[in-house]
């Protein structure tokens, strides 16, 4: 399955000169526990760098930094993994165990940021699979009964 079928398209980001006190309250605003960090959000520009809710505790808070003050190019991860949106959710999936990541920014032909996917996108999805063959076996069986009858 290409990423482009099931990516999130609405991508919550901010720059790296973005302080991570403000970082963590647009996480909150946009319920999300990660942010892509490109140079022009406005742009859509090629990601930088990926901040999540856990860098915000374990790297700033957790080493008594002061979040208001402390930029997200200093704590963000880099150099950021990214995915290609024509590519199987396979090879994003060998990436992602490869590095350790659990989100990847997508990017169209251009390089330019156009979703994310995680790996609970990915999980989801596999159950719908799963779910529609399960699906696939009752019909089956009920078919079977109806035809014997």
């Amino acid at each position: 399955m290409l990423l482009n079928s099931f990516c999130i398209l609405e991508v919550a980001c901010c720059t790296p000169r973005t302080t991570v006190l403000e970082a963590a309250h647009l996480m909150r605003k946009r319920h999300t526990g990660d942010l892509v960090v490109v140079e022009d959000d406005e742009e859509r520009a090629e990601p930088l760098g990926i901040i999540t809710d856990r860098d915000v505790v374990v790297d700033v808070l957790a080493k008594g930094l002061d979040p208001s003050t402390t930029l997200v190019s200093s704590v963000m991860r880099k150099p950021v993994v990214i995915a290609r949106e024509d590519e199987d959710s396979a090879q994003t999936l060998e990436r992602m165990k490869a590095h350790g990541v659990r989100r990847i920014p997508v990017v169209g032909s251009r390089g330019k940021l156009i979703g994310i996917v995680t790996a609970d996108d990915v999980l989801k999805r596999l159950a719908l699979e799963m779910n529609a063959l399960v699906d696939i076996v009752a019909r089956e069986k009920h078919e079977e009964e109806r035809a014997r009858r």
